[in-house]
């Protein structure tokens, strides 16, 4: 069976398992080309046409590892050349008024949210914050997705309301 035969008829069963190797679609091509042109090149050490699959697999899995080991080495082959060229390495944390000024919007989303009566307040939370899809919230509450819907666009808009009115008043004022 000639090569080509082989790798249309197992290429997309490898990449598949690759997607789940590689934990992305992007890496996941890039293996699987990698591995069938090193297949290719060593199709004379396939010792049975039958294992051909297991064999790019293989192959395929050999060439995710080394990506990954690439990945992880990249952040101290790049502070070596920081160090190198003799720059400062930057810390990961924002600038203290950036930690001040994210605080302070994050206590009124709080304090916008606690003000939201109960039906409003549950809905917003658990769709904007934490994600839940309107089916699952309608079940929580008993109500249909179309209330959901409804509630959430009121909350949104009362949320947005009460952080436009907290940070249009003058420092200090309250």
């Amino acid at each position: 069976m000639e090569f080509e035969t082989l790798a249309n008829q197992h290429k997309d069963q490898v990449y598949r398992q690759m997607i789940r190797a590689c934990g992305n679609r992007e890496d996941a091509e890039d293996v699987l080309m990698e591995a069938l042109l090193k297949a290719y090149k060593h199709l004379d050490q396939l010792r049975d046409v039958a294992t051909f699959r297991a064999w790019l697999a293989q192959i395929a899995r050999r060439v995710c590892w080394q990506l990954k080991q690439r990945e992880a080495l990249q952040p101290l082959l790049q502070l070596s050349m920081v160090e190198e060229e003799g720059r400062e390495i930057p810390s990961g944390e924002r600038p203290l008024e950036q930690q001040i000024a994210l605080r302070q919007m994050s206590a009124l989303l709080h304090e916008a949210v606690d003000k939201l009566g109960e039906e409003y307040r549950n809905v917003y939370i658990w769709r904007d914050l934490e994600d839940v899809s309107a089916k699952e919230v309608a079940q929580r509450l008993g109500i249909t997705v179309a209330a959901v819907k409804s509630r959430l666009h009121r909350a949104r808009e009362s949320v947005r309301n009460a952080l436009d009115a907290a940070l249009l008043q003058p420092p200090g004022a309250k």
